[in-house]
């Protein structure tokens, strides 16, 4: 049994949805955040029903400037104390940098990077004040090296496993753990509306359930990094990464993600 609040970004679909899920088994209640307020209501009803325990709807866009702090806001305007924070939204794009356009770009980097901190900020001081809490940052393997065609896609998940480590060297000496969960290519929406789904590493997939299990019970241990969802090629690929040289690492990411006709 598990009495903690979790509060889940991106929790309409995929990962986010199979952690409101995984938590919500345990017994413990939910904040689900995410733009589709159809698709939240949607999974309320279904938590509530199935598990007995409050799920808390917040509708925000997350890419929006301002939307981090006016979530902190209405959750503490509500009265309610989260235990568990789990940044779990994001989104990426392929293509080459300078054909993209620029405005989707900086969107993604204000969802995956700016909402991420700043609501890790919030929360943790929250935690630091109770000296208790978890933080799950939902990261890529993608963070582990450059990626060419999806650019800044890769520099902000590079940005939240170096900032996620970074944490839990600074909170040794408290109760509170952040956890860096590192999934490969996962069945869910993030291929379809990245493009992903068109290319050789979109095939084979991980579910998105198994990939929630190993990153909820990682935040749970209170362990540092996870990695989850690699195929038995990438978890090879993966090992060499310290010894092969990078342009090579990167000409094969590249053309992993290079879209098929």
């Amino acid at each position: 049994m598990n009495n903690k609040i979790a509060l889940i970004t991106g929790a309409s679909s995929g990962i986010g949805k199979e952690l409101a899920h995984i938590h919500s088994e345990q017994g413990g209640d939910v904040v689900i955040v995410a733009r589709s307020e159809e698709k939240l209501k949607e999974l309320k009803e279904e938590l509530e029903k199935k598990h007995g325990i409050t799920a808390h709807v917040v509708v925000k866009d997350l890419s929006k400037p301002g939307a981090a702090r006016e979530l902190y806001d209405e959750v503490k305007k509500q009265g309610i104390e989260v235990g568990y924070l789990i940044n779990n939204a994001g989104f990426g794009g392929v293509g080459k940098f300078h054909e993209r356009n620029i405005h989707d770009d900086l969107n993604m980097i204000n969802l995956n990077v700016s909402a991420l901190t700043e609501l890790t900020h919030y929360f943790l001081q929250d935690f630091v004040r109770s000296n208790e809490g978890k933080i799950l940052n939902v990261s890529s393997t993608a963070s582990l090296l450059p990626g060419p065609l999806q650019a800044v896609y890769y520099a902000t998940k590079a940005f939240v496993t170096s900032f996620s480590n970074a944490l839990v060297e600074e909170l040794k000496d408290t109760n509170i753990t952040v956890t860096n969960l590192m999934p490969g290519a996962t069945e869910t929406d993030f291929g379809k509306v990245s493009g992903m789904d068109k290319t050789d590493l979109f095939t084979d997939l991980t579910s998105a359930r198994t990939v929630a299990e190993d990153g909820y019970n990682a935040m749970i241990k209170g362990k540092m990094d996870k990695i989850s969802g690699l195929k038995l090629s990438q978890k090879i690929m993966m090992s060499f990464l310290p010894i092969t040289p990078k342009k090579i690492v990167m000409r094969q990411v590249r053309q992993m993600q290079e879209i098929k006709d």
